[in-house]
Formats: structure tokens, C-alpha cells, sequence
């Protein structure tokens, strides 16, 4: 792709490789906005529609490789008997690992170097910092689902930290309705769930964020009532599926509850 020469242009283009369906054309495009803007120091930082431009292509663009790796890793697991297609499943998972690690140090580096930095200097805009460190939080947690030994504690212990230090600020400085901080929670909940293997600490996170915006759902302004309630029926759906394979585990070993 070639160069953006504006912010306006880079984000213009991202809108087109959106539509197409492009996503890492438009993770390009949103990866120079940042650098022009930030780098150059050259106008504004990302305003929301911006910031979820980025959020978006990124998050297509890993997905593709988390997909694909999900399922390489589970035929390479059921692969018997032939060593050299155990070795081709094993080669190509490997592949798709480095591009997915690629793609998230590419993010965490933006976040580290920039967005973050940026947003902690500007003390009026908390929903961006929140935003940017949920992002750095989710993108360490998909390194630690593909990495193993001290290399995944690393990545869990820092996507722990992000999540920890993001749901601070928001519990002190957003309404419980505000769909990012429910955004954090949902993912916050899944890290503990699916990386930590904490189902009662996923499940505490989950509800008392469910609460906090139910009791609060009348003051919810009608911009973002659609992306708060969708989000808190997330919560709600993870909470019973959680809840549910509780269960189902307690029965296989009553001795153990």
C-alpha cells in the first residue's frame, strides 16, 4: 500500500479497506495514521471513531491467525501415525504463530510507544487510556495463547497488569454503563476463565460488572445504549455458560466440590 501523506488520508484509505474487507490493509493504514500523528506530533491524537478503527483492523487481523491456529494446533494434536504429516501440521502451526506474534507486538509496540504514553500525559481523556490499556491487556493475553514456560507467564503477568491498571482508572473515572469499561470487564472475566483457569474470579468479574450497569441502566444516554446493552447480554451469556460447565463438573466429582 503506499503512503498516507495525511491523517485524513490514512484514515480515509483504512475506510476503504474496511468496506473491502481488507483488514490488513486496514490495520496498515491505521498503523501509519498513528505514527504520523504521533511521531510528527502533527495534529490531534485518535478521536474515537479513529480509535476504533485501529481497535477493528487489528482485531480482524489477529482473529484470521487465532482462528487459524486453533485449528492447525487441533490437528496436529489428533495427527497419528505419519510422522511427516505430524512434522507439516507442526510447521505450518509455527508459521501462524510467528504471524500472530508479529501482529501483536506490532500493536503493543503502538500502545507502548504512542497511545498510551500520550493518553496518561492528557488527563482529561480517561476513556482513552482505559481503551488503550484493555487493548494492551487482550493483545498479551493472545501472546500467552500461543506461547508455553516462562515466555507465557511473562505475557499473562503483563496482560494481567494492563487489565488491573485499566479497571482502576475506569472504576474511578467511567459510569458502570460506559461500553468500554463493560468492554474490560467481558474481557477481563474471559482472561481469567480461559488463561488463568480461575472460573469463580471470571465469574465474580463478570456479574458484579452486570450488576453495576443494570442498576444504573436508566441514566444510560441513548448514544452508546446499543453497544452497553449488547456487551452486558455478552456478560450475561458468558455467566451462564460458566456457570453451567460449574456444574456440569461438580456432578462428574461430587467428592470434589
Amino acid at each position: 500500500m503506499s503512503n498516507c501523506p495525511t491523517k485524513e488520508q490514512c484514515v480515509h484509505r483504512a475506510k476503504l479497506a474496511e468496506q473491502a474487507e481488507r483488514y490488513d490493509d486496514m490495520a496498515e493504514a491505521m498503523k501509519k495514521c498513528v505514527n504520523y500523528v504521533y511521531s510528527e506530533s502533527a495534529g490531534a491524537p485518535l478521536d474515537n471513531e479513529e480509535r476504533n478503527l485501529l481497535s477493528v483492523a487489528y482485531k480482524n487481523v489477529v482473529g484470521a491467525r487465532r482462528s487459524a491456529w486453533r485449528v492447525v494446533s487441533s490437528i496436529e494434536s489428533k495427527t497419528e501415525g505419519s510422522e511427516s504429516k505430524l512434522q507439516m501440521a507442526k510447521k505450518y502451526r509455527e508459521i501462524i504463530e510467528e504471524e500472530l506474534k508479529a501482529i501483536c507486538n506490532d500493536v503493543l509496540e503502538l500502545l507502548s510507544k504512542y497511545l498510551i504514553q500520550k493518553a496518561q500525559d492528557d488527563n482529561t481523556h480517561h476513556d482513552s487510556l482505559v481503551f488503550y490499556l484493555k487493548m494492551q491487556g487482550d493483545y498479551y493475553r493472545y501472546l500467552s495463547e500461543v506461547s508455553v514456560g516462562d515466555e507465557r507467564k511473562n505475557y499473562v503477568s503483563k496482560s494481567n497488569e494492563a487489565y488491573k491498571k485499566a479497571t482502576e482508572i475506569a472504576k474511578e473515572k467511567m459510569q458502570p454503563t460506559h461500553p468500554i469499561r463493560l468492554g474490560l470487564a467481558l474481557n477481563f472475566s474471559v482472561f481469567y476463565y480461559e488463561i488463568m483457569n480461575e472460573p469463580d474470579e471470571a465469574c465474580k468479574l463478570a456479574k458484579s460488572a452486570f450488576d453495576d450497569a443494570i442498576a444504573q441502566l436508566d441514566q444510560l444516554n441513548e448514544e452508546s445504549y446499543k453497544d452497553s446493552t449488547l456487551i452486558m447480554q455478552l456478560l450475561r451469556d458468558n455467566l451462564t455458560l460458566w456457570t453451567s460447565d460449574s456444574q456440569a463438573e461438580c456432578e462428574q466429582d461430587p467428592e470434589n466440590p
